[in-house]
Parts: structure tokens; C-alpha cells; sequence
């Protein structure tokens, strides 16, 4: 995925809510940016950390810049939280992923049961359902989800569960946003339930897999598969 819009390079100053932030742009200017990931990235929205705005600037927009990507310390991490649906989506397009090769149909955002999962794969009476995690935090070189308790991500296992007990794939997928991790694991320190639920669903045949990715300072594209420990 490339971001085709310009980009410009600040430092960060302060998260004032889930979706705003101020960052002084190298031109000195302060200016508002809007934050497309509603976790809480402690650690990586420090003051002064250099960031990556891309310009959408277009009406109806309270700011034309969108915080996509962070350094912490030498690691660029891809902060969107619309980018992971759109990595696996395409990789999956691409057969670039092995585990879903295949299928005639790929679709995106389906409803089953009380949920909408975000891909469908079909071909024939096979079908099989992909819901997309991305990860942000890093702890010494290990990914893990959530950053803050996710009622929603619980839900969302509950319903893949459902899923495979009707006689069909289902999937989760952590995308990681950054390179250079040694494994995934689920963030028990955080959110408890989601971890007991994550590995619930594991022994009930819902399919788990993590990924990191090549991660530009205008692109970020699917890159390895990572160790799994639950």
C-alpha cells in the first residue's frame, strides 16, 4: 500500500483526544492533526517524537493532516488504523498470503451474526471468515493486542467461534505495523478477557495468524509471519 497524497515531517507535542493531536511541522508551524487510531499509543505519542502526516486536504476536513506514521526511537510504525484491513485485503488479492489461496470471491466488511467481519472468502460451498487486528504496541521487540481493553475485539471472537462451530474457516489476523519483531502475543496485562477468549477460540479450530510489514515513510506493505504465543 502506497500513500499516493504528499507528505510532510514534524515532531509531536500532545494528544488532546482519541482523534486529535498537535505536532510543530519542521517549518515551525503548530498545527492541529487528526489521529486515525482511537487505541491509546502511550508509547509511542511522546513530545518530541518525529512523525509523518500525510495531506488530505480536502472540504469539510477540521485539519488537512492525518498522523500516519511514528518513530519510536529508529522504529517506524505505521499508526492508521484503516491500514491493516487494506495490507491484508490486498495481500489476499495478491495470493500473497498462503493460508487464504484459493478463493474464487474475496469481499470485504460481511455481516455474520452479530458482527461484521472484515473479509469474506468464498469458493463454492467453502467460505471463510477473516477478522483484521492491527498492532501498534511494542514491547521489547514483541507485538501485542490490545493496547487498551477491546470489548469489541472480545465480541469478535466470540462470533468467529460461531463461525467454525456452523462449519466454516475463521480467522484473525494481527497485523503488525512495524518490522522487526520476534513473535505476537495477546496483551494479558491489558485486557485479560481478550487473551482468555483468543485462546478459547485457538482450541475451538478459529484460526490465528500474525504478520509484520515493511514499513515506509510513504508505504507499507505485508511482509513475514510471525510466532504466535498464547
Amino acid at each position: 500500500m502506497v500513500i499516493t497524497n504528499p507528505i510532510v515531517y514534524g515532531k509531536f507535542i500532545k494528544r488532546i483526544n482519541r482523534f486529535e493531536a498537535y505536532v510543530e511541522l519542521n517549518s515551525g508551524e503548530k498545527t492541529l492533526v487528526h489521529v486515525p487510531n482511537t487505541g491509546r499509543c502511550k508509547e509511542i505519542f511522546v513530545p518530541g517524537a518525529e512523525v509523518i502526516l500525510e495531506v488530505r486536504d480536502r472540504q469539510g476536513r477540521k485539519t488537512p493532516y492525518e498522523l500516519a506514521f511514528a518513530y519510536k526511537g529508529k522504529r517506524l510504525i505505521s499508526i492508521d488504523s484503516q491500514v491493516p484491513n487494506k495490507v491484508v485485503l490486498e495481500s489476499i488479492k495478491m495470493g500473497l498470503i498462503d493460508e487464504f489461496k484459493g478463493y474464487d470471491i474475496v469481499e470485504k466488511e460481511k455481516t455474520f451474526g452479530n458482527s461484521k467481519f472484515d473479509i469474506k472468502l468464498t469458493k463454492g460451498k467453502e467460505i471463510c471468515y477473516v477478522e483484521v487486528k492491527g498492532v501498534t504496541l511494542e514491547v521489547e521487540g514483541i507485538a501485542k493486542f490490545p493496547d487498551a481493553p477491546t470489548e469489541r475485539g472480545r465480541k469478535h471472537l466470540k462470533e468467529l467461534i460461531k463461525v467454525k462451530e456452523e462449519g466454516m474457516r475463521a480467522a484473525v489476523v494481527f497485523l503488525i505495523q512495524m518490522d522487526d519483531i520476534k513473535y505476537f502475543t495477546p496483551n494479558d496485562e491489558q485486557d485479560p478477557q481478550f487473551g482468555q477468549f483468543l485462546r478459547e477460540a485457538v482450541m475451538k479450530g478459529v484460526e490465528v495468524y500474525a504478520y509484520t510489514c515493511n514499513v515506509g515513510e510513504n508505504f507499507i506493505n505485508l511482509k513475514n509471519r510471525v510466532q504466535v504465543v498464547l
